[in-house]
């Protein structure tokens, strides 16, 4: 793997990487995509937080996030969301036969929508598999075993993992071992329902002005405004904390 400098962001070392980089780079070992609805969660959760310690890459998913590392010493170069930058992943590879997909998470038949129309674009089978675990499937043995044996058994080198932070994180770091066919690992959240068409992306002059989280919640009032308008809000604390030097880590 390419070695890049990072910026510390409240304890979590964020590669300082362009997408371009990252498309060139980005062969094998665990991608996470932080935003600021990661970063407080990892102000509380220790296995979470212990999660992040183990990937390999850890990308600037935010906008805000990467606006607010211009006051840092060595800001971040580029906001990489993941749900975009898969897109460039898969049509990156689209003619490399070694790269087989495995896509993890939504609600049942979304997957496989996404799956046809990623393959339709993409021009050959690069999705090859799919699977919609049950609610509550991380308490199940069985169930982890029967996710491992999907994965195994359909030929996949790269595994996406929507299932929603912290869950879809731990996942990967507790049981990637269970499948050792599967060279990367991507946490990229809502990433499958986008490609499914189930939620759209807001235009871009939206995402350029760094206000595609009010898109998001102007879609979804109702589930997005705890997260935005007020858990969000934390960061911003925390953050203030880590310019004046008065932030610790929790762990």
């Amino acid at each position: 793997m390419a070695d890049y400098p990072t910026t510390d962001i409240l304890n979590i070392p964020v590669l300082a990487v362009t997408r371009e980089q990252l498309l060139d780079s980005l062969d094998e070992g665990v991608l996470f995509t932080p935003n600021l609805d990661h970063l407080v969660k990892l102000q509380t959760d220790r296995r979470f937080f212990e999660a992040y310690g183990k990937a390999e890459w850890v990308v600037c998913d935010s906008r805000v996030l990467k606006m607010c590392t211009t006051l840092l010493r060595h800001p971040i170069p580029e906001a990489i969301p993941g749900s975009s930058f898969f897109t460039d992943y898969y049509l990156h590879h689209a003619a490399d036969p070694d790269c087989r997909i495995f896509l993890l998470g939504a609600r049942e038949g979304v997957a496989d929508e996404a799956a046809r129309r990623i393959n339709a674009r993409v021009g050959r089978e690069i999705v090859v598999g799919t699977y919609s675990p049950p609610f509550g499937f991380e308490k199940d043995a069985g169930e982890i075993n029967r996710i491992a044996d999907r994965v195994n058994s359909s030929g996949a080198t790269v595994c996406l993992v929507g299932l929603g932070a912290p869950k879809q994180e731990l996942f990967i770091t507790t049981y990637r071992h269970l499948m050792p066919d599967i060279r990367l690992w991507m946490a990229l959240g809502a990433t499958i329902d986008f490609e499914a068409g189930n939620i759209q992306r807001a235009p871009k002059w939206v995402q350029k002005i760094c206000m595609e989280w009010f898109y998001r919640f102007l879609r979804e009032p109702k589930r997005m405004f705890r997260r935005y308008f007020i858990d969000d809000m934390k960061f911003f604390v925390h953050f203030t904390r880590q310019l004046t030097g008065t932030y610790r880590s929790p762990f």
